[in-house]
């Protein structure tokens, strides 16, 4: 999946350059997204399951600049059962500027996320 996207201004750390707290944040929710779609198309359903996520890990690799569009493309490295592992990147100008690596884990009734999306 890819998104692109260009941040407001209240999201800088300092001067054009973009909180990495928000960077997390955003590939985290894409990511999850990733996963999402990933499993309704393995399940051939309509209705997204709602998911949370179990763990993840960010690398910021240089500063990303806020005047320029970001993009963002996500991937799944394993759909297993109600798990998923994503895999993203965050560029900006044209150079790679952060990766993720996160596990997705699908819900069920009872938990509260469950229903979230309905």
């Amino acid at each position: 999946m890819v998104c692109d996207w260009n941040p407001e201004p209240h999201l800088h750390a300092f001067e054009n350059i973009l909180n990495g707290g928000i960077t997390g944040a955003l590939m985290d929710c894409h990511s999850n997204w990733t996963a999402v779609y990933a499993m309704m198309r393995r399940d051939e359903s309509e209705v997204p399951r709602p998911t949370v996520t179990s763990e993840f890990s960010v690398k910021l690799l240089r500063p990303t600049p806020m005047d320029q569009t970001i993009h963002l493309s996500a991937k799944v490295a394993d759909l297993s059962g109600e798990r998923a592992v994503v895999e993203c990147i965050l560029e900006a100008g044209g150079k790679l500027r952060a990766t993720f690596r996160g596990t997705f884990v699908a819900v069920k009734e009872g938990h509260p996320a469950f229903g979230r999306w309905r």
